[in-house]
């Protein structure tokens, strides 16, 4: 039951972190400091799908289904509605390199527009001070 319920725990950190990956720029709007924990995250994201490697919580999830004695992806709740996501079907190589380059493109619109804003509040000619 742990290992199932491990197995499952490690599938939504996985999605979390792909989402995270591609969209943690937005967070960065309200918390600068987010942009020390997201950088990495999307050179990591950028590095696994471009040297074709397997993200270390693939292995583990997969540890603990075999514990579970699962051989494959059951029927849960999370595995149906999350699974496809982060494991489509049909996965090439040259998919990988369309996801990483999504990856980049998105943060880099994201970070621009984040870096334009920041520019503007500090624009000469401009009161810091609310009127």
């Amino acid at each position: 039951m742990f290992s199932r319920f491990a197995a499952d725990a490690v599938l939504v950190t996985h999605l979390a972190f792909i989402l995270f990956a591609v969209l943690g720029a937005a967070l960065a709007f309200r918390w600068r400091w987010i942009i020390w924990l997201h950088l990495p995250a999307v050179m990591w994201a950028v590095y696994v799908e471009l040297a074709g490697r397997m993200c270390p919580l693939t292995d583990l999830e997969n540890h603990y289904r075999s514990l579970a004695g699962q051989s494959g992806y059951a029927n849960s709740f999370i595995e149906h509605y999350v699974l496809a996501v982060i494991y489509p079907a049909g996965l090439t190589r040259e998919i990988q390199f369309v996801l990483a380059g999504i990856v980049i493109g998105v943060n880099l619109l994201l970070y621009g527009v984040l870096i334009a804003r920041a520019r503007r509040r500090r624009a000469p000619g401009k009161s810091r001070t609310p009127v």
